[in-house]
């Protein structure tokens, strides 16, 4: 199987540019079904996840041309299915955003009940209450979820218990073919979420507020129109390759991003010891003082996103001091700390608080990526590791990062993809 080796100890320095952001493209493709016709995706990122919504949207009945590596010509004018098989669903938590523009199109919609994954279980369980609140009618049978609007979809005020990033989506796009006006209380306010927005008013929807707490959507009749859209930077892999300059010294300039979307990021690295100069389209990122202990706190947006926890954490484990780290979004985001402490860290976990002593530095060591984010942050603390450290199970990098490797590579990182046995079978022992 296919792992990550770097060798620790090689500055990096340069530019690097980030890809469109992983979290709204795969929301806009899931949006294309509610315009019949061509429907072109600029600076679309080309990763694993954007290869699975490709195959749920096929599976519907939808084509699509590659046009360039991140411009994708989608035609939904043929889509005349509105089930999603669970073969997908299990490999891609976000196919089932497909749910909202289904019903918006069709009235109904059959998605299949995702399963956990190893960062949490992600319920959809506001999806389905908000859903209800607009008169959706839900049924659960054999592992399927399915949904359909006998009375046709109503407008009505949703109150999240949360910020839900994905029940905000399917809430929105459900809403702009309800009778009357919806209003989502406690939305989430990501930059996806507005990016997604715009695609929707330009695609001839009403909605007001998105970015806010509060997001209102005037139900409009007949079909939406295809556009032509550009993807919003990916503000987490922005950040990542930020937290790399920062912890190796840099100077490192990424660019492709807004860095407002990382305004809270940039805030705390700040105070950890990082010299950060915000640009129109990025920041450049250096560090010439020894990092400072700094306790951090996972929200949703505009608080500081748990997909930089890893990285961040990885940065904390070498600071001169103590700081605690507090995960509030997902139950199981720590796993990346045990891989952590086998290249040297001092992590203790109680509940959803992880204590981090700063070490003098980390060990090259063999290590699993656990999830997507925690992988790339194993990569990241083998760059300043004595020795080499191999990361396998990097299909978790896969799914986000577009030539993850390559990119380091561009930056002086002694990194390469390599060829590493499998996993022993132990019933053939």
């Amino acid at each position: 199987m296919e792992a990550i080796r770097v060798e620790g100890g090689r500055a990096i320095t340069g530019e690097v540019t980030v890809e469109g952001a992983k979290n709204s493209a795969l929301k806009l493709m899931a949006a294309t079904i509610m315009a019949p016709g061509v429907n072109t995706l600029t600076n679309v990122p080309n990763i694993a996840d954007v290869h699975v919504m490709g195959k749920v949207l096929k599976r519907l009945g939808a084509s699509i041309a590659v046009e360039d590596e991140h411009t994708l010509r989608i035609d939904t004018s043929a889509v005349d299915k509105w089930e999603t098989p669970y073969q997908l669903v299990a490999q891609m938590r976000a196919s089932t955003a497909v749910l909202g523009p289904l019903l918006a199109r069709f009235g109904k919609a059959v998605v299949a009940m995702p399963g956990g994954c190893n960062i949490g279980a992600r319920k959809i369980d506001m999806h389905i209450l908000g859903l209800e609140a607009l008169g959706v009618k839900f049924d659960i049978d054999h592992g399927n979820i399915h949904a359909s609007t006998p009375n046709g979809l109503i407008g009505a005020t949703v109150t999240l218990d949360f910020a839900s990033v994905g029940a905000t989506e399917n809430l929105m796009m459900a809403s702009v073919h309800a009778k009357g006006t919806t209003t989502i209380d406690n939305a989430a306010r990501e930059p996806e979420i507005v990016d997604l927005a715009n695609l929707l008013n330009e695609m001839g929807a009403n909605i007001k507020g998105a970015g806010s707490p509060v997001i209102e959507i005037e139900g409009t009749e007949g079909p939406l129109h295809p556009v032509t859209h550009r993807t919003v930077g990916d503000r987490i892999e922005a950040g990542t390759f930020v937290a790399m300059g920062g912890l190796v010294g840099g100077p490192v300039t990424v660019r492709g991003f807004d860095p407002r979307h990382l305004g809270l990021v940039l805030k705390k690295y700040e105070l950890m010891g990082l010299d950060i100069e915000r640009l129109p389209d990025g920041v450049t990122v250096s560090r010439a003082r020894p990092l400072t202990p700094t306790d951090i706190q996972t929200l949703p947006f505009p608080g500081f996103p748990t997909d930089m926890q890893a990285q961040t954490m990885c940065l904390l484990a070498l600071a001169g001091g103590s700081c605690v780290v507090t995960e509030n979004v997902f139950e199981n985001r720590f796993m990346f700390a045990s891989e952590l402490q086998r290249m040297g860290a001092s992590i203790t976990i109680e509940g959803h608080h992880a204590i981090v002593h700063g070490v003098p530095g980390f060990s090259g060591a063999e290590v699993k990526a656990p999830d997507l984010r925690g992988g790339a942050a194993l990569v990241m603390a083998g760059l300043v590791a004595d020795g080499y450290t191999t990361v396998s199970d990097i299909h978790h990098i896969d799914r986000g990062y577009e030539r993850f490797v390559e990119k380091l590579d561009a930056l002086g990182a002694a990194v390469d993809r390599v060829e590493i046995p499998g996993p022993v079978d132990v019933t053939e022992l």
